[in-house]
């Protein structure tokens, strides 16, 4: 449920995943190189815009940290992750990313993939984000924005109240995830649909020739990813 990430020709950040994981490589790369910063071993950790529960699942399963709550706004999302994903230590409940359900200083990592540009406002979700991150906590990030839209979050960012660690453009690293699962994907789509609805699940998985492929490629569409630090 992301466009995933895929090291270019001089990296060398690919993951070693069980066989059962392995057909959603692309998207675990993503969030694996989003969180790579800090060792997430037996640490609280948030993720917000959970999902399906998939990077979540993969978090708590492969980099141990003591407990991970998925915190989603859709109740068929959460129904979803409550039922397929049975891992100690992992829980999903419903909840607003600008008004988020917990005490302050209760993690020590906050992971937001791919979900902010849906909000209503940023500045809500970030100080939500500060409220809720212990002393010295986290802020791992990763989401698309219209070129014209970069300052804008940039200006977010450093007026949050944390410190800005890293801010790095991983646009052709989306790029190349997508070009080397389109036939996977297509292969997906067309075995799942077979009528209208064919073509709004290409243009959402952001398969070749779909808009946001193609806003993608020309540079007109970025994908950033920010590390930040209460």
């Amino acid at each position: 449920m992301n466009y995933g990430y895929a090291p270019l020709h001089d990296q060398f950040d690919t993951v070693k995943l069980d066989e059962t994981d392995e057909p959603n490589r692309y998207f675990i790369q993503l969030y694996q190189h989003v969180v790579s910063a800090v060792d997430l071993t037996n640490r609280d950790v948030l993720e917000i815009g959970s999902g399906r529960g998939g990077g979540a699942s993969y978090i708590k399963r492969y980099l141990k940290p003591k407990a991970l709550t998925g915190v989603d706004f859709s109740d068929r999302a959460i129904q979803f992750c409550n039922h397929a994903h049975d891992v100690d230590g992992l829980s999903f409940i419903k909840g607003d990313a600008e008004s988020l359900p917990f005490n302050a200083e209760r993690f020590d990592v906050v992971i937001n993939i791919e979900s902010s540009h849906c909000y209503g406002s940023m500045a809500a979700f970030l100080a939500n984000v500060k409220r809720v991150l212990r002393h010295n906590g986290y802020l791992f990030y990763a989401d698309l924005r219209n070129r014209n839209d970069v300052a804008v979050l940039q200006r977010q960012m450093e007026q949050s109240g944390m410190k800005i660690l890293k801010r790095e453009d991983i646009t052709q690293n989306v790029v190349r995830s997508l070009d080397l699962d389109n036939e996977r994907k297509l292969l997906l789509i067309r075995a799942l649909f077979h009528n209208w609805l064919l073509k709004p699940f290409q243009e959402f998985a952001g398969v070749k020739g779909s808009k946001i492929y193609e806003s993608f490629q020309s540079g007109t569409m970025v994908y950033l990813h920010y590390v930040l630090q209460k």
